[in-house]
């Protein structure tokens, strides 16, 4: 947990410097936090969706007024509940995340922006349990993991509100059976931008 917390910090102190340097560029640095709704897809039984978290940091390019690259840095939870015969299996995994998004932002009032947004993103597992075990550290799912997303949101000034949806194209399962398994989620998220 303190691995964590330092690159987090890392990437904060990173970010700030980058939004200080450039401030008569259209670079924004902001910081989010939300609630996601992951599952798992695959071959074999389906699973059920589980409630989980995700807080980061943001960075907005504008390459034009309307067109911006967004990005970040992002602590996110995944997983899924898979109910067997007699048994009921509850995967925890905890990923750093980065998006690589190309946005449209609509002005649709003073200071009010509709938000498109669509990419891919990586994705580096750092923690998590599955039935008492390590995700990572046990063989239990692979480390990296990568997809596409998609988004839309609403800006009011400095707040921000933003609904999306990852799909995971890596098999992330690292065992010989259950065949397949990929990352499912979706997420709500607020934000403040500086």
């Amino acid at each position: 947990m303190k691995t964590i917390f330092k690159m987090c910090l890392v990437a904060v102190a990173l970010l700030t410097g980058i939004n200080t340097y450039a401030q008569d560029k259209p670079i924004t640095f902001g910081v989010k936090a939300g609630v996601n709704l992951s599952n798992a897809s695959g071959e074999g039984e389906s699973a059920d969706a589980k409630i989980g978290f995700n807080v980061g940091v943001t960075l907005d390019y504008g390459f034009t007024p309307d067109i911006y690259l967004l990005t970040g840095l992002q602590l996110t939870t995944k997983g899924y509940t898979l109910k067997e015969e007699n048994e009921k299996i509850t995967s925890n995994m905890m990923y750093l995340q980065l998006p690589v998004h190309v946005g449209y932002k609509l002005t649709v009032a003073e200071a009010t922006k509709i938000v498109f947004h669509a990419g891919p993103y990586v994705a580096y597992g750092i923690g998590g349990k599955t039935d008492g075990v390590k995700s990572f550290q046990d063989g239990a799912y692979k480390k990296f993991d990568f997809g596409v997303g998609l988004g839309v949101g609403a800006e009011f000034g400095k707040i921000g509100v933003d609904l999306g949806y990852d799909f995971g194209l890596a098999n992330i399962n690292d065992t010989n059976v259950d065949g397949k398994i990929k990352n499912q989620n979706a997420y709500l998220t607020v934000g403040y931008k500086f």
